[in-house]
């Protein structure tokens, strides 16, 4: 049996009964809606159907990242129970959340001398992060130990693709993320914004593609491109939307047509609250293991 914990952020954006089936706790961000803050907890707490719902009447939430106090209580009783921690954060590029877990583990250090404390950024998020995580898991269960999981995963964070695009340019525009002007002509001209996660691991945007139908078409396109083995590739697929699974399901049926050799059908997963605040309804994110991200 392994001693060692596998731990994550609310952010790797998988089902609540995924984390509990493969045994990986999560710590949870936290987010304010219309005045009162919520865990990011997977839908436990508001569906995300109606956490969506309340963004297109008009809600605005704000997230906060996990503190370093948030991270110690959440550290401490693995530790106690004698147990090291493997923990894996969201990305550095869109959060702080990594350095709070560094300066928690660092304080954790001195009071459990003899314990192990390990943390990776992700350099991802969502369910891609979520990808990254599940393979992590399968290496622990496989009998891997701490120090193996730690090393394969520095080695390989990057070679998982995120890729992402947004039919619904509104949220960008209130929350200040694009102009106004440039949100009215996105919308009239029928754009769809394609972006991908960079390696240092921020949102980059790639290019302007207009209409629904060629973004879904480009950004499978983009697995062809990039991942392992092309048409032949046969490690799992994972997409997240936020409020638009009508679309992840079109993405997911041409994914599914096009590598018949895929490791299980596409899990599509919600965009969880604290990343969907942020992107808001309408964003659809395709993930994968491919090439090494290099820009």
């Amino acid at each position: 049996m392994n001693k060692f914990m596998l731990t994550c952020c609310s952010t790797a954006d998988l089902p609540y009964e995924y984390f509990q089936a493969r045994k990986i706790p999560f710590v949870c961000f936290h987010y304010m809606l219309d005045g009162k803050e919520y865990a990011d907890d997977l839908g436990q707490t508001i569906s995300f159907a109606e956490f969506y719902r309340r963004i297109e009447a008009g809600a605005m939430p704000t997230t906060s990242q996990v503190s370093v106090g948030q991270f110690i209580d959440f550290f401490e009783p693995f530790l106690k129970n004698g147990q090291d921690i493997l923990h894996v954060s969201l990305s550095s590029g869109l959060s702080g959340s990594y350095n709070s877990a560094v300066v928690a583990r660092d304080q954790l250090l001195e009071k459990y001398p003899d314990s192990t404390i390990i943390i990776v950024d992700s350099l991802g998020a969502s369910s891609g992060y979520g990808l990254l995580m599940d393979m992590l898991a399968d290496m622990r269960d496989r009998g891997e130990g701490i120090e193996e999981v730690h090393a394969w995963a520095e080695e390989n964070r990057l070679k998982v693709h995120h890729w992402f695009f947004s039919t619904d340019l509104s949220h960008y525009k209130r929350g200040g993320r694009i102009s106004a002007a440039a949100a009215i002509m996105g919308s009239l001209l029928n754009i769809c914004p394609l972006l991908n996660m960079s390696y240092d691991g921020r949102l980059i945007p790639r290019k302007k593609v207009r209409s629904k139908k060629r973004v879904i078409e480009e950004i499978v396109h983009m697995m062809e491109a990039h991942a392992i083995d092309g048409a032949a590739y046969s490690g799992k697929c994972f997409i997240s939307n936020s409020a638009c699974y009508d679309d992840a399901r079109k993405v997911a049926d041409l994914v599914e047509a096009k590598f018949p050799r895929l490791n299980g059908p596409v899990m599509i997963n919600s965009v969880g609250t604290v990343i969907g605040s942020h992107t808001g309804p309408g964003t659809v994110a395709l993930f994968f293991v491919g090439d090494k991200r290099e820009d």
